[in-house]
């Protein structure tokens, strides 16, 4: 067995990848290396709404108290909602149950901390060393020391309830379009947006196990799109599996995607003196457009590798309180310590309403580059040689210098693939796609 834990916990397909011994085992080892110096730890558990979701819990329940651990269960309710609540119940870690925009046949488990936070590599590493090497024994108690269930029943007021203090404006005047992917934001996010005001259409807000991000959420927002215009709406937001990202659409049903949104809302928190050293965090991937205009607002972008969890780690070390993904995780670190879609959704409506503005003006405030994603296939093990073949170095040298500051080139492996991924930003859709195509054909001739 390879590596467990991805950039976002353990994925993979229920019941046959992440199977419920798996589960069973991960509660296990997670409850014993992130609560192991307490007497009687707590451990908060939410899932999003597939059909998996419930053998999972039951087999991750079995597990943490079977190692002397209470678990505490929160059922169907948002991934940030876990974060948030983690620290508000004062429990000493959380556990979500989630494969997020994936598929329904897909299914995850990911570890937050006590303060809320994803796992460093360290402990990830950890776990999974107990689990795969046996490195470390499990304790087995017994009699009155056996760990038990309990069911909490506020979990999702108490996440409406912190949702609506972060916002210091009602949403009256606001026609909103909802797409709930029919995921774990289908009960909060029309109550949290209605309570404040605005007129609500929801969408995609009946799961049945099976049809969560099936054709809509954030990875398909078209019928989104569509909806915004027949009615006439201000906007749209669409939210994936387990809402912790956030894809919104104009009111002339345009995307605006992670990078516009954080544009937005950065600099709405820089004109109320709410941005941390005038300083947005992103990714490698974030759009060349997103830089760009932070530069001429008097703000700078300072990125990360892909995933969510570094840009957090980038933020907590050099006391930034803003950053995400152009995906969609945005994190505002004075609410919430991981994306949140409807948070986010939330502080994106408050920049519209403070500004008077519609959100296809405040989009535009941006340049968005077209980016185009080409695949080389390549030895398993060459596929980091690239970084030393000094005749694909110069060629993409060669073609950063024809783009002149307007494009650029990025290079990234995959984790599971034998795969090389050429990324090509730049101000022509057809000339970038022609690079990436001959570039990644000369990083397969190279590397093979």
């Amino acid at each position: 067995m390879g590596r467990l834990f991805g950039t976002d916990g353990v994925r993979g397909l229920a019941n046959a990848e992440l199977t419920c011994k798996l589960a069973f085992e991960l509660g296990q080892a997670g409850a014993y290396v992130l609560t192991m110096a307490k007497h009687k730890p707590r451990i908060l558990i939410g899932r999003d709404t597939r059909i998996s979701g419930d053998m999972l819990e039951a087999a991750l329940i079995a597990g943490i108290c079977s190692v002397g651990a209470e678990a505490i269960v929160a059922g169907v309710i948002p991934t940030p909602a876990v974060a948030y609540l983690t620290r508000h119940y004062g429990v000493d870690a959380g556990v979500v149950i989630s494969a997020s925009h994936n598929t329904m046949e897909y299914n995850g488990i990911k570890f937050f901390d006590n303060r809320g936070h994803k796992l460093p590599d360290e402990l990830e590493d950890r776990i999974e060393s107990i689990l795969l090497n046996g490195t470390e024994s499990m304790p087995a108690p017994t009699g009155f020391e056996v760990g038990r269930r309990v069911r909490i029943r506020n979990a999702v007021r108490d996440y409406i309830s912190f949702l609506q203090g972060t916002l210091d404006t009602d949403l009256k005047g606001l026609k909103i379009v909802l797409d709930c992917a029919n995921g774990a934001s289908y009960e909060a996010a029309p109550m949290v947006f209605g309570t404040l005001g605005a007129e609500v259409i929801t969408t995609y807000h009946t799961p049945d196990g099976t049809n969560i991000n099936d054709y809509c959420g954030s990875t398909h927002p078209e019928k989104l799109q569509s909806l915004v215009l027949e009615t006439g709406a201000d906007v749209g937001l669409a939210f994936d599996g387990d809402a912790d990202r956030l894809i919104a659409v104009s009111e002339h049903g345009n995307l605006v995607d992670g990078d516009q949104i954080m544009l937005i809302c950065g600099l709405d928190m820089k004109e109320r003196g709410l941005l941390k050293q005038n300083t947005i965090v992103g990714t490698v991937m974030s759009n060349l457009g997103l830089e760009n205009a932070l530069n001429k607002a008097g703000c700078r972008l300072e990125k990360t590798k892909v995933g969510d969890r570094y840009v957090l780690e980038r933020m907590l070390e050099q006391g930034y309180n803003f950053g995400g993904e152009q995906s969609g995780h945005v994190i505002f670190l004075d609410y919430n310590t991981t994306g949140d879609g409807i948070l986010t959704a939330l502080q994106l409506l408050g920049a519209m309403k403070r500004s008077n503005k519609p959100l296809s003006s405040l989009a535009s405030a941006m340049r968005k580059y077209p980016q185009v994603l080409v695949n080389a296939r390549v030895q398993e093990q060459k596929k980091h040689n690239y970084q030393d073949d000094e005749v694909i170095q110069q060629e993409i040298r060669s073609i950063e210098e024809r783009f002149q500051q307007e494009g650029r080139v990025l290079i990234r492996t995959s984790g599971t693939e034998p795969v090389v991924r050429v990324m090509i930003e730049g101000a022509d859709q057809r000339e970038i796609e022609e690079e990436a195509v001959r570039l990644a054909k000369l990083i397969e001739q190279r590397l093979n």
